[in-house]
């Protein structure tokens, strides 16, 4: 731990963890020194400590940062809290893992139990409440979200929970190690791959900036697989291990410290997936010729069973039609990319958590289409849905993307909904309304439970509804069966 003598400047912004050149342009900082915390504090003075908002980041382990173009304070600060956003290592300098001594894994994580800490010694300086944390996350974000409430390291951290479009149990069971990529990123910089040791000891011969900019590689021309690296089971070596038995098992035997939790996802999430393929004669005609090759790769799904899986998800979504550029192909295949990389994970999530925390558990849909999205149509500018990372667009301000939504928008009274709903969990545990929260009317919004899975719908209005895409959801189960 970096102890100053002196006091620091810590007005500017840290770089953003390694990233490709490509991605990020050769102006944005990024350094391999990225460990950073922003923390954002309200400018009207309080006279008692305020809850504290800690955001975890998105972009699937291996993009994006917590620096303000991408977790813009803004909206958030109309509310009495204390903001916090962080970095923390991404890919192979984060997450790469071979099962051994060498490489144990869950590096990434590590940095955020370590960010968690922090807030623990040093927010009551920042006029934050340690004892009142709530910790954010979408997608990657999401999924590590419900790792604290299972990881021994993360135990005593955070009071509250909010995981927006992604889940850690999902289809299958979390890998003790990715030992693949890790050989897969030694190949793409021409190290051995005979041993751990032998490829460690060639990556540390590589500079940070090598080591971001080989990240291409790992996607095909589509930018599939949407999920690369992730948590690891971790054995012991004599580390402290984040992770240590299998989420499934951690939630349904109840070894986990749960906390009132928010659970979403929104109504469109990857649909736009399937304009990458559809726009692309050649990556059409390889789904349709070699459906069950290509299925574990673009749909993320298991090996184990896949011709019984792909025939099943080329029935029951595709209706075994041939894929063309038109609409009828773009809803069925971008629904299917949806369900299999964040819906039904996220359903499973939201059903096992209702069974068995000991603490509420609240679920929406954000299905509200403004003026942008995530993915808008190249041809009008306009979005076509919710999409994924789409809600964050009414809680941070994303000016690496979006304009600011004046209060004068025909939008602003989402930001005014969702800032509000994640005021009132930040200091209550529940998000419904409160004397100083008019923006959410007169919204009850009912804990989920297992034999009434209601949810809020996040649309035009806020309305509850029931059993959110089960339908589509039952196909999932189905096939990949777990005693709930």
């Amino acid at each position: 731990m970096v102890r100053y003598k002196d006091v620091v400047d810590a007005s500017k912004e840290g770089p953003a963890c390694p990233l490709p050149i490509q991605w990020s342009g050769p102006e944005y900082y990024v350094d391999e020194d990225c460990l950073t915390i922003n923390v954002y504090t309200p400018s009207n003075k309080v006279d008692k400590p305020l809850p504290v908002i800690f955001f975890i980041h998105a972009g699937g382990f291996y993009s994006m940062t917590g620096r303000s173009d991408l977790a813009g304070p803004h909206y958030l600060l109309d509310r009495d809290v204390v903001f916090v956003a962080i970095n923390y290592r991404l890919a192979s300098l984060g997450f790469l893992s071979a099962g051994d001594k060498y490489a144990p894994g869950n590096n990434g994580f590590k940095d955020q139990v370590s960010a968690l800490r922090w807030v623990q010694r040093n927010i009551a300086a920042f006029g934050g409440d340690p004892n009142l944390v709530t910790i954010t996350g979408c997608s990657a974000g999401s999924i590590s979200v419900m790792l604290h409430m299972i990881s021994p390291m993360s135990k005593g951290l955070f009071h509250r929970g909010i995981s927006m479009s992604a889940s850690p149990v999902s289809k299958a069971p979390t890998p003790k190690h990715q030992f693949h990529l890790a050989k897969q990123q030694a190949e793409i910089l021409n190290c051995p791959t005979n041993s751990t040791k032998a490829i460690l000891d060639c990556l540390n011969t590589k500079t940070w900036r090598e080591l971001g900019n080989s990240l291409t590689g790992f996607f095909d021309s589509a930018g599939d697989p949407i999920g690369l690296w992730g948590a690891v089971v971790e054995q012991d070596f004599g580390q402290e291990r984040f992770l240590t038995m299998q989420p499934l098992d951690a939630i349904r035997q109840g070894k986990m410290h749960t906390v009132p939790y928010i659970i979403s996802q929104t109504k469109h999430e990857f649909f736009w997936k399937a304009y990458s393929i559809l726009q692309n004669q050649t990556l059409t005609d390889r789904m349709n010729s070699q459906f069950e090759q290509a299925a574990p790769f673009s749909f993320l799904l298991p090996e184990e069973n896949i011709q019984t899986v792909a025939k099943t998800l080329k029935e029951k979504y595709l209706q075994n039609k041939p894929l063309v550029n038109d609409e009828a192909s773009a809803k069925n295949l971008g629904t299917l990319y949806g369900d299999s990389v964040v819906g039904f994970g996220v359903h499973r999530l939201a059903n096992l958590m209702c069974l068995h925390s000991k603490h509420p558990v609240y679920y929406y849909q954000f299905s509200y289409i403004g003026n942008n999205s995530h993915y808008q149509d190249p041809k009008t500018g306009k979005p076509l849905g919710a999409a994924h990372h789409d809600d964050m667009i009414y809680v941070f301000s994303l000016s690496y993307q979006f304009p600011l939504i004046e209060t004068s928008s025909p939008h602003s009274h989402k930001v005014d909904e969702l800032t509000a709903i994640w005021y009132n969990f930040a200091r209550y545990g529940d998000p419904n309304p409160r004397p100083d929260t008019p923006e959410l009317g007169s919204l009850s919004w009912p804990v989920m439970k297992p034999d009434q899975r209601k949810y809020l719908d996040f649309g035009d209005k806020l309305t509850i509804q029931e059993n959110m895409s089960e339908d589509r959801f039952k196909i999932w189960e189905e096939l990949y069966p777990i005693i709930y």
